[in-house]
C-alpha cells in the first residue's frame, strides 16, 4: 500500500523532506508557488556564491526518483486549498518558508528608501513577484540595520564591482542598476556588539577581499566589553572567536584607497529613520552590554544618540512566515503552531496527517544544511505516526499530472522545469555566466514549452 504525500515547498527544506519520505516508501508531490524549484538556494542566496548554489544537484537526483513529481506555479491557498490536499494526501507536508521581513516599529520606517532586505535581495535575484521593483540607488550612503548573513550579503552586494556583478547569475536589470549604483558607502549596525555578530566566518571574511570596497571598523567598537570578553572566554563558539579576531584585523588595516567602503558599526539600534518624505538619516541609540538577572548579555541604551545621514535604509532583522487560510498560525512568531514539527492547533492537538519544515517551522535560523537535520527530525514524528495508524486517511486518489491544470492553472512539471534550466543556461554560457535567469511569470511557463505538467507518473490508488 503505497501512501501519498504532498509537500509544499521547493526549497532545501522541503527537498530534504522529500528524499526522506521517498527512501520510506512514499509517493511525494512537490508543490512550489514558483514555476522554478530550489527556493532561496534560486532566489536568496547571494549570486557571487555559485558554490552554494551547488547543493541543487542533491535536489536533482531526488527528482529522479520513480514516485517523485513536482507541481510548479501553485499556491497553497489561491490554487489549491488546504482541505483539497488533505481530501487527497495522507500526508502534507508544510514547506513554505517565511516570505516576510520583521519591522522595526520605529517613527519613519514608511519613508521612501525605507526597505525590506526580504524585497531586495528577492529583486536582484530575479524572483518573478519583485522583478517589477525600481529601487533608488542615488544615494552615496546607504545603511544596512543587521548583523547576520543576509544584511552582509545585501552590503556586498551594493559595492560589488561591476566586474564581479557581471558573471554572477543575478538579474539582468540588477547587475545594471547595480553597476551603476551611486552607493559609495554601505554602514552595517548592529545593536551588540562583536562578539554577539550573527554572520559566519566565510561572509565575514570574504568582504576584506572585495575588489573596490574597503572595510572599516572602528578600533573602539571592535575591542570587547568586559563581559562580552568574559563570555567568549568562557562560552563562545569558535564562530564567535573567529569573528572577533577578523573584526579586529579590520580595525588594524590601513585602507587601501577604495573608491567604496563598508563601514561596520556595533553598539547601535535604529530609534527612527529621518526624512521629509524620504530617508535623509537615521537616528540611533548608543548602546552598552548588559548582564540580565538571568545572566544573558543585552544591549541596552546609554541615552546617547548619533544621526548617520543616508539615502537608503535597508532593515534586515529577521524573516516571518506568512499565515494561509485555514492552518494553525503563530502570529507572535510568524510560524505554523507545531510541536517538534507536528501541525497543532491552539490547544497543541495534532492535526492529523500535518507537518512542518524548515523556517516555517522553527523560524529563520542556520545554514542550507541545517535544513536537512530539521527534516528529519519532522519526519521521524511522522513515521512514528505512520507505523501508530495515525496519519490522514483521504476520500480521494492521489491525483492525476492534470488535476490543476483542468482547473484553468498554469502549472510546471519537473521536464518544465528542466527546459527552463536550459534555456536560462544556454542564456548565460555565451557571457561566462551561470546562467540569466528569466524573470516573469510569462517568461517561465513559455520556456517550459508547453510542457505543462508532464510527470512521468500515473496516480497511484490512495489507501
Amino acid at each position: 500500500m503505497t501512501l501519498n504525500c504532498a509537500v509544499v515547498g521547493a526549497g532545501p527544506s522541503g527537498f530534504y523532506a522529500t528524499a526522506m519520505l521517498l527512501a520510506e516508501g512514499f509517493a511525494v508531490d512537490l508543490y512550489d508557488v514558483l514555476p522554478t524549484p530550489f527556493g532561496l538556494v534560486r532566489a536568496g542566496v547571494a549570486p557571487d556564491h555559485p558554490n552554494i548554489k551547488a547543493v541543487t544537484r542533491v535536489f536533482e537526483r531526488t527528482a529522479r526518483h520513480a514516485s517523485f513529481r513536482f507541481f510548479g506555479g501553485v499556491e497553497l491557498g489561491a490554487d489549491v486549498s488546504r482541505a483539497e490536499l488533505l481530501e487527497r494526501y495522507h500526508v502534507v507536508v508544510y514547506a513554505i518558508g517565511a516570505a516576510t521581513d520583521n519591522r522595526l516599529g520605529i517613527p519613519g520606517e514608511e519613508l521612501l528608501g525605507s526597505l525590506p532586505a526580504t524585497e531586495f535581495v528577492a529583486w536582484y535575484n530575479g524572483h518573478p513577484h519583485h522583478a517589477h521593483r525600481d529601487f533608488d540607488l542615488s544615494a552615496e550612503r546607504a545603511v544596512v540595520i543587521g548583523n547576520g548573513n543576509v544584511a552582509i550579503d545585501v552590503a556586498r552586494m551594493l559595492v560589488l564591482h561591476p566586474d564581479e556583478l557581471r558573471v554572477t547569475d543575478a538579474a539582468d536589470y540588477a547587475i545594471e542598476a547595480l553597476g551603476s549604483s551611486n552607493v559609495r558607502e554601505v554602514v552595517l549596525l548592529g545593536r551588540r556588539g562583536p562578539a554577539q555578530a550573527a554572520f559566519t566566518n566565510p561572509e565575514l571574511r570574504e568582504l576584506g577581499e572585495l575588489m573596490r570596497a574597503d572595510v572599516v571598523v572602528a578600533a573602539e567598537e571592535a575591542a570587547l566589553d568586559p563581559l562580552s570578553h568574559g563570555w567568549l572566554e568562557q562560552a563562545g563558539d569558535a564562530t564567535s572567536r573567529r569573528n572577533v579576531a577578523l573584526l579586529a584585523d579590520y580595525a588594524g588595516r590601513p585602507p587601501r584607497g577604495h573608491e567604496h567602503r563598508v563601514v561596520l558599526r556595533f553598539l547601535r539600534s535604529p530609534l527612527a529613520l529621518l526624512g521629509d518624505g524620504r530617508v535623509e538619516a537615521v537616528r540611533v541609540s548608543v548602546n552598552r552590554i548588559e548582564a540580565g538577572a538571568d545572566g544573558a548579555l543585552r544591549a541596552v541604551p546609554t541615552g546617547v544618540t548619533e544621526e548617520i545621514p543616508c539615502g537608503l535604509a535597508i532593515r534586515s532583522i529577521g524573516y516571518r512566515g506568512v499565515p494561509v487560510a485555514g492552518i494553525p498560525f503563530d502570529e507572535r512568531r510568524g510560524l505554523i503552531r507545531n510541536d517538534g514539527g507536528r501541525v497543532v492547533d491552539a490547544g497543541g492537538r495534532p492535526q492529523l496527517g500535518e507537518y512542518v519544515v524548515g523556517w516555517i517551522k522553527r523560524g529563520p535560523s542556520g545554514v542550507i544544511g541545517a535544513n536537512k537535520k530539521d527534516a528529519a527530525g519532522t519526519v521521524a514524528h511522522l513515521l512514528a505516526d505512520r507505523d501508530a495508524g495515525a496519519l490522514g486517511a483521504p476520500a480521494l486518489p492521489r491525483p492525476g499530472d492534470d488535476w490543476l491544470a483542468r482547473r484553468g492553472g498554469r502549472v510546471v512539471g519537473w521536464e518544465g522545469w528542466r527546459a527552463i534550466d536550459a534555456h536560462e543556461t544556454a542564456r548565460g554560457e555565451p557571457h561566462g555566466r551561470p546562467r540569466v535567469k528569466l524573470v516573469s511569470a510569462d517568461e517561465l511557463h513559455e520556456a517550459a514549452n508547453g510542457v505543462s505538467a508532464p510527470n512521468s507518473l500515473e496516480p497511484s490508488r490512495s489507501c
